[in-house]
């Protein structure tokens, strides 16, 4: 199974995330270099095409639904940060209202980060109670550390619920453990967020962001680790882009 962009139900605005329903809901985001990976990895594909909801996380995606006149049109990019922004600040509103502490669970990345976290949302979003929990650095679970993270995620009953993982990796766990997850919320898939939260890595500058640049900054700040994502992965997306528009 891989991936067809032409085909996906993709988010197409920001304004759209206000009409996503309440409720178990599946939430992952699409970039061009997760684009690529789920071309040459079934499960990711299929992590991918069936959540409840798609976010075009990179303007390349954009720019490529247009050109292949795909299912959905995007208007504009949704990165992984906006649908995190939205969803906290609509959560801490609905506890500011009812005058409840809602519970916010971040699962993945290291216990350094996560405190970092703890403390920064106490401060942003004082109506809401961070729950988090680090699992274990490895390659692969075992079905003892599944079993633990998922018992970890029931017992905490979250209102909303964050998985950090990086790709492919969150988005295959969660899919993969979907319904032993006995949760009400919504659930994004969000790696990189909570870097980006916790000040452990920064975001571009806004105005580099506005200009579809972030790829760029992120490439000069890292430049070893990311070279092969945003250089390779740029001609290897354009190929899986021209097959898909050839194919039609």
């Amino acid at each position: 199974m891989s991936l067809q962009l032409k085909t996906l139900n993709i988010v197409c605005s920001l304004s759209e995330l206000d009409r996503v329903p309440s409720g178990k809901m599946l939430i992952n985001t699409i970039n061009a270099h997760s684009y690529n990976t789920a071309q040459e990895d079934e499960a990711f594909a299929e992590a991918l095409s069936r959540g409840d909801y798609l976010i075009p996380d990179g303007a390349s995606i954009v720019k490529a639904c247009r050109w292949l006149k795909a299912k959905s049109q995007p208007k504009e990019r949704i990165a992984g940060w906006d649908l995190f922004i939205f969803e906290m600040e609509r959560l801490n509103d609905k506890g500011k209202m009812t005058n409840d502490k809602l519970r916010v669970m971040f699962l993945g990345s290291s216990e350094e980060v996560l405190a970092l976290i703890r403390e920064r949302a106490a401060v942003d979003y004082p109506h809401l109670d961070i729950i988090t929990y680090s699992p274990p650095f490895k390659p692969e679970f075992s079905d003892e550390d599944n079993q633990t993270m998922i018992q970890a995620i029931n017992d905490a009953a979250p209102d909303l619920l964050w998985i950090g993982m990086t790709a492919p990796k969150q988005e295959k766990w969660t899919y993969q453990h979907w319904d032993e997850l006995n949760i009400h919320c919504h659930c994004g898939t969000v790696g990189a967020v909570f870097d980006f939260y916790a000040g452990t890595v920064k975001r571009a500058p806004l105005s580099w962001q506005r200009n579809s640049l972030e790829w760029l900054y992120r490439l000069i700040m890292e430049p070893r680790r990311m070279w092969r994502r945003y250089i390779i992965g740029a001609a290897k997306f354009l190929y899986y882009i021209s097959k898909e528009f050839i194919n039609d």
